[in-house]
C-alpha cells in the first residue's frame, strides 16, 4: 500500500508527460488525477489505522560505496502518515481544480497543448515530495528535496513566455540552492561523525554527537549545534524564512493551483518537517533551537507587517504563508514538535482553501489580481465567498476561548502561542501574538476589499463576473470541511495529554510519581516503557479525539501521570526528559490562552473600521506615514538590499572576468598566437621555399652533418 502511494504520482507524471499523445489529453489528465485520488485514499487508510510503531519498508538497495550503504526505503511512522495525507489530499484536489482553472488559459495560443505538461509537472512534484517525507535516510531525503526544487522551478515558470515568470522561477531555484548548500553540509557532517546517513544510526548516536567537537570556520564548535544549524539553513530556504524568504512572493507568478500546491501545503512545509524529523538531534542543541525560535518569530512578524499593505490577492496569501511557517518554527524551536506538526496539518487545509478560493476570484474577474479592482463580489460568486470566509475564520483563529471548539487555526495556532510562553521564549510569544493581530487585519482586509463595498475597477469585468465551474468548487467544499473540523477532531492526539500524544506518535512513555518528575536518557524500554500496541481507534479518529476533550478541557488532563520516555529515535518524535513544554503549556495562565483571541478581535475591529466604516482612512494614513508605508510596501527593501550586496557585485565580477579575463587574456592570447606568432613563422618557412635545387641540397647536407655530429658526440658519451 505504501509503495503504491509513493509511485502512483510518478506513474501519472509519466503517462501525462509522454503517453498523452497516444491516449489523448483528457484521458491522460484524468489518469493522473485518478492515481492521485487513489494515493490520497490509501494515505487516509494508513493514517487512520496506523498503530504508531515505526516500520521500515525496503524498496531496493540503492548506494554501496565504501562505508556508505543505503537502501531506498520507506520509513513509516506517525510523521510520515501525517505528511502523506497532507501531500496527497491537497495534490489530488489541486489536480481536480486545475481542470477548470487551466481550461482555455489566456497565456497559451489556441490549439497549443499545455495541460498534459502542467498535470505531469504537478504529479512529478507530488512524487518528489512523497519521496522526501517517506525517506529513511538523508540521501533519499535530499533527492526528494532537490526533486521538489526542480518541480517548483518548472511550475513557477510554467508561463515561460512571461519574463516575470521566468525570473521568479530562477529566483526560487537560486535562493533555494543557498539553503540546500547548508543542508548538504549538515549531511556531510553527520556522515563524518557517525559513518552513516540512516536515520536510525544517526538518532542512536545523538547523545555521543552532543559531546563531540567539530572544527568549522576555523574554530571548534559543539558538533550537534553546528549540524542542527546547518540543517535548519536548508529548512530556511525551503520554508522561506527570513533572509531566504525573497523567492516566495515572486513564486505567485505561476498558475494559482501551483501556489496552492507548492507554497501553501507541501513544499514550504518541508523545512518544518525536516526540523521535526530531526527532533532527536534538536533536543541536544539548545543554541540551535534558540536560533530557530528567533528566526521563526521574526519571520512571523516580518511577513505579517508586509501583508498589511499588499494589494495583489495572491501575494497577501503568500506572505500569510510565510508568517504561518514562522509559527511552526517557533513551536519546533521551543521543543513542542507535535504542535508544529499540528499547525502544519491544519494549515494545509485552510491555506490551500484560501489559495484556491483566490484562484476562483481571479477566474471570475478574468485574471485580475489587484484587490483594489474588486469589491461587491459576494453576490456574484457566493460559494467562493463562503469558502474564503471559512478559510479566513480558520487562519485568524476564530473559536470559543478556553475551549476546544473553533476553526482549525484557532486550536493549532493557540497551541503554538501557549507553547512559546511555556518554552520560556518571551520574544517568540509576543511576536506571535502581534503577528496574530496583523494576520486578522490583513485577512479580513482581503475579504472586505474583495467581497464588500462598491464594485471598483473595470465595469465590464464586474458585470460578467460569474461563479467558477463545479470542478473548481468541489475542492473548495472539501477543503472547507477540513478548515472547520481538522482542529477539533485531532486536537487531543497532537496537543492533548502526554499519554495521548505519546500514543499517537508511538513515543514510549513512563509513569511519573509526581508532576515534573523525569527519567534519565537511559531509561529501560522494557521496564518503564509501555510498548502495548494501541487499537486503531486510538489513532486519528474523531471518536478518540472527542473522548479526550473532556479530560483535556482544563489544559493538562492526565498529563501529570505520564511522561515521555525512550531513547532518541524510538518514536516518530523525541522529547528530552527535561522537556516539559506540553504540560507547562496546558498550565499556562488564562491571559496567555486568551491573548491570541483578543489579538484576532483587535485585527477584525480595525479591518471593519478601515474598510467598511471609514473607507478613506487607509489612503490618508498611507499618505501621512508614507515612509513607513513604502517600507512595508517594498517588503522592508530586502530585494533592493540583496541587489546591492549580492547581485550587482556578482554582475561586476562576471563583467570583469568576461571583459578582462575572457576577452583580453584568453581571447587575446589565442588571437595573438593565431594572428601573430603563427603567421610570422609561416612567412619564415615560406621564404625557405626558394624553388632552387642547390638550396634544398645545401639544407640536406647541413642536416646530415648535424646528424653525424650528434651521433658522434652521443656515441662518445657512451
Amino acid at each position: 500500500m505504501e509503495t503504491t502511494i509513493l509511485f502512483a504520482p510518478l506513474v501519472g507524471a509519466l503517462i501525462c508527460g509522454f503517453g498523452w499523445r497516444f491516449i489523448g489529453e483528457t484521458a491522460a489528465m484524468w489518469t493522473a488525477t485518478g492515481l492521485l485520488f487513489l494515493a490520497a485514499l490509501l494515505s487516509w487508510i494508513v493514517f487512520l489505522f496506523f498503530d504508531g510503531h515505526t516500520q521500515h519498508i525496503e524498496i531496493f538497495r540503492w548506494i554501496e560505496s565504501g562505508s556508505l550503504s543505503t537502501s531506498w526505503a520507506i520509513r513509516l511512522d506517525r510523521m510520515t502518515a501525517i505528511m502523506l495525507i497532507v501531500v496527497t489530499s491537497v495534490s489530488s484536489l489541486v489536480h481536480l481544480y486545475s481542470f477548470g482553472y487551466m481550461a482555455d488559459d489566456p497565456q497559451w495560443r489556441k490549439g497549443e497543448s499545455y495541460k498534459p505538461r502542467f498535470f505531469a509537472y504537478l504529479s512529478f512534484f507530488t512524487f518528489a515530495m512523497l519521496m522526501l517525507v517517506t525517506a529513511d535516510n538523508l540521501v533519499q531525503m535530499f533527492f526528494g528535496w532537490e526533486g521538489v526544487g526542480v518541480a517548483s522551478y518548472l511550475l513557477i515558470g510554467f508561463y515561460y513566455r512571461k519574463p516575470t515568470a521566468n525570473a521568479a522561477a530562477m529566483k526560487a531555484f537560486i535562493v533555494n540552492r543557498v539553503g540546500d548548500f547548508g543542508f548538504a553540509l549538515g549531511i556531510f557532517a553527520l556522515f563524518m561523525l557517525t559513518d552513516s546517513i540512516n536515520f536510525n544510526d544517526i538518532f542512536a548516536a545523538a547523545p555521543q554527537i552532543a559531546e563531540m567537537k567539530l572544527t568549522f570556520l576555523w574554530a571548534d564548535w559543539n558538533a550537534m549545534e553546528v549540524v542542527c544549524v546547518l540543517l535548519f539553513i536548508g529548512a530556511m530556504g525551503k520554508s522561506a524564512q527570513l533572509f531566504l524568504h525573497t523567492w516566495l512572493p515572486d513564486a505567485m507568478e505561476g498558475p494559482t493551483p501551483v501556489s496552492a500546491l507548492i507554497h501553501a501545503a507541501t513544499m514550504v512545509t518541508a523545512g518544518v518537517f525536516l526540523v521535526c524529523r530531526m527532533s532527536p538531534l534538536m533536543e541536544f542543541a539548545p543554541a540551535a533551537t534558540g536560533f530557530i525560535t528567533v528566526i521563526g518569530a521574526t519571520t512571523a512578524f516580518f511577513a505579517a507587517t508586509v501583508g498589511l499593505v499588499q494589494t495583489d490577492i495572491k501575494r497577501v496569501i503568500a506572505y500569510s504563508t510565510c508568517s504561518q511557517l514562522g509559527y511552526m518554527f517557533v513551536a519546533a524551536g521551543v521543543g513542542m514538535y507535535s504542535a508544529a506538526m499540528f499547525h502544519l496539518f491544519t494549515h494545509a487545509f485552510f491555506k490551500a482553501l484560501l489559495f484556491l478560493g483566490a484562484g476562483s476570484v481571479i477566474h471570475a474577474m478574468h485574471h485580475e489580481q489587484d484587490m483594489t479592482n474588486y469589491g461587491g463580489l459576494r453576490k456574484k460568486i457566493p460559494f467562493t465567498y463562503w469558502s474564503m470566509m471559512i478559510g479566513t475564520l480558520a487562519i485568524t483563529g476564530v473559536g470559543i476561548p478556553l475551549t476546544h471548539i473553533g476553526f482549525a487555526g484557532f486550536l493549532s495556532k493557540d497551541a503554538i502561542i501557549e507553547s512559546a510562553y511555556a518554552g520560556g521564549s518571551g520574544y517568540g510569544f509576543w511576536m506571535l501574538v502581534i503577528a496574530a493581530a496583523m494576520t486578522s487585519f490583513y485577512s479580513w482586509r482581503l475579504i472586505f476589499l474583495t467581497f464588500f463595498g462598491e464594485a471598483r475597477g473595470n465595469k465590464h469585468t464586474h458585470d460578467h463576473a460569474h461563479e467558477s465551474p463545479k470542478v473548481m468548487l468541489i475542492p473548495l467544499g472539501a477543503l472547507s470541511v477540513g478548515a472547520v473540523l481538522a482542529g477539533m477532531l485531532w486536537y487531543a492526539p497532537f496537543f492533548g495529554s502526554t499519554e495521548r500524544v505519546s500514543t499517537f506518535y508511538g513515543i514510549p512513555q513512563a509513569d511519573a510519581s509526581g508532576h515534573g518528575e523525569t527519567t534519565s536518557h537511559g531509561a529501560s524500554s522494557t521496564d518503564t516503557v509501555s510498548h502495548d500496541a494501541p487499537k486503531a481507534d486510538d489513532h486519528g479518529t474523531s471518536e478518540a479525539a472527542a473522548s479526550d476533550h473532556a479530560s483535556d478541557a482544563e489544559g493538562h488532563g492526565d498529563g501529570h501521570h505520564a511522561m515521555f520516555a525512550g531513547k532518541p529515535g524510538e518514536g516518530a518524535l523525541y522529547f528530552a526528559p527535561d522537556n516539559n513544554v506540553l504540560n507547562d503549556a496546558h498550565s499556562a495562565p488564562k491571559w496567555v490562552k486568551v491573548s491570541p483571541f483578543i489579538a484576532m478581535l483587535l485585527g477584525l475591529g480595525l479591518a471593519i473600521w478601515f474598510y467598511l466604516v471609514n473607507t478613506t482612512l487607509p489612503a490618508r494614513l498611507a499618505a501621512t506615514f508614507q515612509p513607513l508605508y513604502l517600507f512595508l510596501k517594498n517588503k522592508w527593501y530586502f530585494d533592493e538590499l540583496y541587489d546591492v550586496v549580492f547581485v550587482k557585485p556578482a554582475l561586476a565580477i562576471g563583467r570583469f572576468l568576461w571583459k578582462r579575463g575572457d576577452g583580453n587574456v584568453i581571447d587575446g592570447f589565442l588571437n595573438g598566437v593565431a594572428m601573430g606568432i603563427v603567421p610570422f613563422f609561416t612567412r619564415l618557412a615560406g621564404k625557405a621555399q626558394s624553388g632552387y635545387i642547390f638550396t634544398y641540397a645545401f639544407w640536406m647536407v647541413l642536416g646530415i652533418a648535424a646528424l653525424v655530429t650528434w651521433m658522434s658526440i652521443g656515441g662518445g658519451a657512451h
